[in-house]
């Protein structure tokens, strides 16, 4: 398989992440191989769970995870929130998995056409009466890239900038990457392939 990795990225996290994107490519090769799928795993996992990564997505129908990655049930700790924005609640469900779950890697996952990435540049910079906690998250990227133009380039800026974001805002989240814990890894959705991209 040739799957470009980073570099410096703890050993724990890399397996993981060469499974996922490995798991991305059953997918859209139509060959999905996930088998922990059945009320057999789910009672194996009745009282407790070992996810091997925790996946930020947005809520979008389109974007699940878990057939994206090929996995199936106890495999990924998943916070869906629309556009990936990382209010207290959000920021607090990665930090439960990080410190109580031990969970090595953690995965931002963007996506082609995003609704939210359309709504916040068509009313940017005027504060709007609905989604005030969500485009308060998105805005600050369009502060510093105010000539976006295309949705897919600023959905993947938005990435970047919810890394930037967890660091800033989570002791555990930064203990964690600090002490080679934890690894995140920024990634896109291509809508049109299927293909998940590192950022």
């Amino acid at each position: 398989m040739n799957i470009k990795i980073p570099k410096n990225i703890p050993e724990k996290a890399e397996k993981e992440l060469i499974k996922l994107l490995q798991g991305n490519r059953n997918f859209v090769e139509g060959r999905p191989t996930a088998k922990n799928m059945s009320l057999e795993t789910l009672r194996k996992y009745a009282y407790h769970q070992e996810p091997y990564a925790i996946v930020l997505s947005c809520s979008d129908s389109r974007v699940v995870p878990e057939i994206i990655f090929d996995c199936g049930i106890g495999e990924l700790f998943v916070v869906r929130v629309a556009g990936i924005t990382a209010g207290d609640n959000v920021i607090e469900s990665i930090e439960y998995a990080v410190k109580k779950l031990n969970v090595p890697l953690l995965i931002l996952l963007g996506h082609d056409d995003c609704g939210v990435m359309k709504y916040a540049k068509d009313h940017y910079p005027e504060p709007t009466v609905d989604f005030k906690s969500i485009i308060s998250c998105v805005y600050p990227v369009l502060d510093m890239h105010e000539d976006i133009s295309c949705h897919n380039f600023f959905a993947q800026q938005h990435t970047i900038w919810v890394e930037n974001v967890l660091l800033k805002r989570s002791v555990i989240i930064k203990k964690a990457v600090d002490n080679k814990e934890l690894y995140i890894a920024k990634c896109h959705l291509d809508h049109s392939t299927g293909f998940v991209d590192l950022i």
